[in-house]
């Protein structure tokens, strides 16, 4: 158990558990990266965006935005050896330099993002029961949109899968970062592949999938424009599980062999090829079944049933699909809660198991009103939005960017090239020259002026 001592050397990696393995820790930085962003957001921002041509802007703004960010979160976690908070404490020139105060952010938006995270995770557990059920075996829309509906406005429904899901993400994180993270995720992501791969197989065998495949593989780039690339550029930056402490807490428990840069390059083309999967599962079965591509955010629980319900075995292939969406979210959902886990054990001195169960119950109540706001808090608004499109606005708009940019500060600018040299070598141990300066290049010149395009648009300062 990953139990430490309260001490002055609490996060010192001779005292610290980490992950153990090279596989355990591509499985777990790509767990937290997989999110119902792969299974629900890219398919549904594709479609309402082009097809390839958002794709070919996407992978380019990945290089350039996400995959930067995503280094040097690692990278820093690794040498600090600590929680996100701490990380950027121990890092900073100055004691009285407010540097941390990234990593509380990120401690925030990891919080708030999991209060309402948790609760679309519910539904797709939901989802999971109500499919094999039959119950939305339906293939008008307005079934599975009355289905949807009845689910997000029962308050007790609400609750109960969320706290389920809070539940299930709680007995792993007890069990620590070796037995509970890092061996949950080795057996999920694989399990997550097959089951990707087995619905593709269904989708592309229907009459007409070839108008799917040619949607997401054939570019047209007259259909972009200048929001659908400022649209790719924040799905980019936000699909990488960065600006909220995840890769920090995670690039701590890397071990000092870990090659930094190429292991989140595979992290990068894994997640990329997930999203993909998963629009080879929807895509070719939406133009068969002669649905909208750019059906938006209700694609995952009300166009989907629809669109399966309509093939031959679709009620079996729907609940792999909402499995392998619950696979999904349940590794994003990890590294989401183990930010202030990690932080409430080491800094605060709570047991592991301590810290996880107050970090539950916290997010219980936090999340509860994100739960509820689509039927009793439904007159709670604050600025137009209710409780869990506020938490998402504030995370996704405001916290995340805001930590994405000052961690590409703080890296590029602060802690200095010849820090960045030694760690992503491995103090001289790897031959990756050019692909460090390559990094710190982008790192300082085109990360950060990208990332406050993406905040400035999310704050409405820029068209949308």
């Amino acid at each position: 158990m990953d139990t430490l001592k309260n001490d002055k050397n609490l996060s010192s990696p001779a005292r610290r558990i980490g992950f153990t393995t090279a596989l355990g820790t591509l499985f777990a930085t790509l767990g937290s990266a997989i999110g119902l962003g792969n299974i629900w957001k890219f398919p549904y921002l594709t479609g309402a965006n082009g097809g390839a041509a958002f794709i070919l802007v996407y992978i380019i703004s990945t290089l350039l935005v996400g995959l930067p960010v995503m280094i040097a979160e690692i990278m820093l976690g690794r040498s600090a050896r600590a929680d996100a908070i701490n990380t950027l404490r121990k890092l900073s020139p100055s004691p009285r330099q407010p540097w941390w105060l990234i990593g509380a952010g990120g401690a925030l938006a990891a919080f708030l993002i999991m209060a309402f995270y948790s609760e679309v995770a519910g539904w797709v557990l939901a989802y999971i029961f109500k499919a094999a059920s039959g119950s939305i075996l339906s293939t008008d829309p307005s079934v599975t949109s009355q289905a949807f509906q009845s689910l997000v406005t029962n308050p007790w429904q609400a609750l109960l899968w969320q706290w389920i899901t809070l539940a299930l993400v709680a007995v792993i994180l007890i069990r620590g970062v070796s037995r509970g993270i890092e061996a949950t995720t080795k057996r999920l992501i694989p399990l997550l592949f097959a089951l990707l791969i087995l619905v593709d197989i269904r989708s592309l065998t229907l009459p007409g999938a070839s108008q799917g495949l040619a949607f997401l593989f054939t570019p047209d780039f007259s259909r972009l424009t200048a929001a659908s690339v400022l649209t790719a550029m924040g799905l980019a930056f936000f699909k990488l599980s960065i600006g909220m402490g995840t890769m920090i807490t995670y690039g701590s428990y890397y071990g000092e062999e870990e090659n930094i840069p190429s292991n989140t390059a595979r992290v990068m083309l894994s997640d990329l090829v997930v999203s993909i999967l998963a629009g080879l599962a929807i895509f070719p079965a939406v133009f068969a079944f002669g649905f909208k591509p750019e059906a938006g955010p209700s694609l995952l629980f009300i166009t989907i049933p629809a669109v399966f319900s309509a093939m031959p075995l679709g009620n079996i292939f729907m609940v792999l699909f909402f499995i392998l969406a619950a696979i999904a979210a349940t590794g994003a959902m990890l590294s989401l809660v183990e930010v202030p886990v990690a932080f409430l054990h080491e800094q605060v001195g709570l047991s592991r198991r301590n810290a996880t169960l107050l970090t539950t119950l916290l997010l219980a109540l936090v999340g509860a009103t994100a739960a509820l706001s689509n039927s009793t808090l439904a007159h709670w608004t604050f600025f137009g939005k209710n409780l869990f499109d506020l938490y998402d606005f504030i995370t996704s708009n405001l916290l995340m960017p805001i930590g994405g940019f000052f961690v590409a500060i703080f890296a590029g600018w602060v802690w200095g090239t010849g820090k960045i040299r030694e760690a992503l070598s491995n103090h001289s141990r790897l031959s990756n020259r050019w692909v460090v300066n390559a990094f710190i290049f982008v790192l300082r010149y085109i990360t950060p002026l990208l990332v406050l395009i993406i905040l400035l648009r999310g704050l409405g300062l820029l068209p949308a």
